[in-house]
């Protein structure tokens, strides 16, 4: 069946399949369904922090490398307000690691005949890969922006497939082909819609990337939906996905938190955590994620100055809480805390920290969620009587 395969998606297939990204009932619609008829002329590789360009025009064999490489590939910025072929300010729509995606579709654990909704088209290759694994009439896609839609849907075509394309918000679902037996959200969510359990048949399972808003870091997260309303299911393990438009968050600027430089009542401090405490070198590593999850309504950046120290930044959304660690690799012990505000934020980080290590730094795998029927989320560990994150209100409990 790999006798059509060029060298390089043979090597792919093989790889997919002995990591077991990739099942082996999936192996056949990978065959039918090449990734670069669904790429755009330029697109961005990412690959360990480098800025990648290619064109196909400019260099084809390269083009073509990287379409069959596993790695995810950036094919619009900001919206599709951007030209040329320079990065732009935000990554907007992709083709995702090809590792990723399988790994997704073997936990969407499909049968024949199954009727499956896409929630974000993009590329339109995994609207592709479901009509030929399911049947091109069981499979409706969404897509929020028209041109990506347009794209991907003359791409499904010129490749000969012709499932269900609709140009509309995926956070509403699509009720006039529900109810589904399969979901696949192919962008990063905070809130669960009510919409997809609701057009979900009882019995089916929602497959997506989820993450609180502390880090971009989400997990895959399959949830199986109850006959009460409810859905509930284990994180997979940690992925990265752009979010969806509307879930995306507005970044804080930091100028309504310190308008006048560090105001009179600062509270001062040092911290017994170091930088690889809370800065992981591996970025799959559970501790942001799970700060993120005791750590409701908080954000955090960071950053190195040119003598090497590493700052980070934290601050609150629901009010102007701020905290500033100044880490001193040298002398960990005199690593300095500023914090303001009503929260005391860097004492919740050490506090979530601690819950985190007592419990044997569990990973993405031993937490779980579940969508009450009123449309809350709780995440819990080991087993859903052990709730951390309660609801819209992100009421933290450890």
């Amino acid at each position: 069946m790999t006798a059509g395969l060029g060298p390089g998606r043979r090597r792919l297939r093989e790889r997919l399949l002995a990591s077991g990204a990739m099942s082996p009932d999936w192996a056949p619609a990978y065959d039918a369904v090449p990734r670069e008829l669904f790429l755009p002329e330029v697109m961005w590789p990412s690959v360990e922090g480098q800025r990648i360009v290619v064109s196909r025009a400019d260099d084809p064999a390269e083009w073509l490398r990287w379409a069959e490489a596993d790695v995810p590939l950036t094919t619009q910025w900001d919206d599709g307000h951007h030209d040329g072929p320079e990065h732009g300010e935000l990554a907007t729509s992709s083709s995702s690691m090809p590792g990723v995606v399988f790994d997704m579709l073997r936990e969407l654990s499909v049968f024949d005949g199954a009727r499956a909704l896409e929630v974000g088209t993009g590329t339109g290759w995994c609207a592709a890969l479901l009509s030929a694994r399911l049947g091109e009439d069981n499979v409706a896609s969404i897509e929020i922006d028209e041109a990506v839609a347009t794209s991907a849907r003359t791409a499904l075509a010129s490749a000969g497939w012709h499932p269900w394309l609709v140009v509309g918000d995926g956070l509403l679902g699509w009720p006039e082909r529900a109810p589904y037996d399969r979901i696949l959200v192919t962008a990063g969510v905070r809130e669960v819609p009510r919409a997809w359990i609701e057009q979900a048949r009882p019995g089916g399972v929602i497959v997506m990337p989820w993450g609180p808003a502390f880090t971009d870091q989400n997990a895959l997260v399959r949830l199986v939906v109850e006959d009460d309303g409810t859905a509930s299911g284990r994180f997979v393990g940690p992925t990265r996905f752009m979010h969806m438009r509307s879930q995306r968050g507005t970044w804080p600027r930091h100028r309504d938190y310190l308008p006048d430089g560090w105001p009179a009542d600062t509270r001062e401090s040092t911290t017994s955590l170091t930088e690889s405490d809370v800065l992981s070198d591996d970025s799959y590593a559970a501790v942001d994620f799970v700060l993120g999850l005791l750590m409701p309504e908080c954000v955090y950046t960071y950053g190195r100055s040119p003598r090497g120290t590493m700052t980070v930044w934290l601050y609150g959304l629901g009010d102007l809480s701020w905290a500033a660690v100044y880490f001193n690799a040298d002398d960990p012990s005199a690593s300095q805390v500023s914090q303001g505000g009503p929260r005391n934020l860097w004492d919740e980080v050490e506090h979530a920290y601690r819950w985190w290590v007592e419990r044997g730094r569990p990973g993405h795998e031993e937490f779980g969620l579940t969508v009450t029927a009123d449309g809350h989320q709780e995440v819990w560990l080991g087993e859903p009587s052990v709730r951390l994150v309660v609801g819209g209100s992100r009421t933290a409990r450890c």
